[in-house]
């Protein structure tokens, strides 16, 4: 049985935080009572998948091995952002004691800025396993120096925990998404570090869905996000009564955070973010929706 704490608050949403197991197998019982009538009748999906448009792969790859149906639904697309022009230059001519690194989408966008600038010897701060996993799958790691991973993969671990380089400069170049919040540039310099944010990309909502496949989602047990964006895009476009009446399952803390503060009942989220504790938060979610054999 998978552990949890739930966090009630009185008149307010539930909000669950799950402690991530060792393994997030489901038993055979619990295989069995989630799909009991599978076979019967043809069933709504369980899950709905929100990411991008192509990084839905691998959750769901995960997600199909316990059994769990999924359906994706990309609400977010990536956008170039209004700094994006200025990365290759800085990352040229310019000198840092760290790039961080907070996101897949930030590791793409800032490869592609590197390749532009002639491929210089960086130092990398990464948020995450998730976000260090595709920069070191560019190889490169004589020059893409990974340097530092927080011990939980959140900006304020982040901006708390990286090293100061002894003889360094205290410079930070962060490339961002604009809807970043201040956590990470805050954290760095109320630490001494002097931070130079430009947002090079953007997620935006993805504006017009198929209304059949809609549908179909609005009939799933639980919707899987991945940002705030997500969240906000789920509600807009599955409406208030459909969106809130799901269970929600977050990939990490900020994510939560959004989902509660408009107004969803039932939010789930993994103590530790990664694709581990986000199948995990995703099965703690069917777990409290399915019907008892």
């Amino acid at each position: 049985m998978l552990s949890s704490t739930l966090i009630w608050q009185q008149a307010g949403p539930a909000v669950c935080a799950i402690k991530q197991p060792a393994s997030f197998r489901l038993s055979k019982g619990r295989h069995i009572k989630l799909h009991a009538q599978a076979q019967a009748h043809p069933q709504p999906p369980q899950v709905v998948l929100t990411r991008e448009k192509g990084k839905n792969g691998k959750l769901r790859a995960a997600l199909e091995q316990q059994g769990i149906s999924c359906l994706e639904l990309p609400l977010i697309e990536t956008a170039v952002g209004p700094d994006r022009h200025l990365l290759p230059a800085l990352l040229r001519d310019e000198q840092y004691d760290y790039i961080t690194l907070t996101s897949p989408e930030a590791v793409s966008v800032f490869l592609e800025g590197w390749r532009e600038a002639g491929q210089p010897q960086v130092c990398i701060a990464v948020v995450g396993e998730g976000t260090r996993q595709p920069l070191a799958a560019a190889g490169h790691s004589d020059l893409l120096r990974i340097e530092f991973v927080p011990s939980v993969a959140n900006a304020v671990h982040l901006s708390a925990e990286i090293p100061k380089i002894e003889g360094g400069n205290m410079r930070v170049l962060y490339p961002s998404s604009a809807k970043a919040g201040s956590d990470l540039q805050s954290g760095l310099e109320a630490r001494g570090f002097q931070v130079h944010r430009i947002n090079t990309y953007n997620t935006l909502p993805v504006e017009h869905l198929d209304e059949a496949t809609l549908q179909q989602a609005r009939q799933a047990g639980v919707v899987a996000v991945a940002s705030p964006s997500a969240v906000k895009a789920w509600l807009k476009h599955a409406g208030d009564k459909f969106a809130k009446d799901m269970a929600i399952a977050c990939i990490g803390s900020t994510s939560a955070r959004a989902a509660e503060k408009l107004g969803f009942s039932r939010v789930f989220y993994p103590e530790q973010p990664g694709m581990e504790g986000f199948v995990t938060s995703i099965v703690e979610a069917l777990q409290g929706t399915a019907v008892p054999a």
